[in-house]
């Protein structure tokens, strides 16, 4: 059961580091958009940053310090067990 946690947490931020890749992606190219003078949204990402992509950062960096914790707990308890 505990590993079908983990998993299930590893799934999720995974889908969340897609998230923020693509969001990446997005201020990537409405940066260049905008040194070419073309739209492309960056006023937008602006005003999301605080309210979605600040939180999807800290959710992955959280999420990542959480399940290395979890593991190596997890680990111990194992090794625990078996001597």
């Amino acid at each position: 059961m505990w590993d079908r946690v983990l998993n299930g947490l590893n799934w999720l931020l995974v889908a969340n580091l897609f998230f923020v890749f693509a969001s990446f992606g997005w201020f990537a190219t409405a940066v260049v958009g905008r040194s070419l003078n073309v739209n492309l949204g960056l006023e937008i990402w602006y005003s999301l940053w605080t309210p979605v992509f600040q939180p999807a950062i800290g959710i992955l960096m959280a999420g990542a310090i959480a399940i290395g914790v979890l593991r190596w707990v997890s680990n111990k308890l194992a090794s625990l067990r078996s001597s």
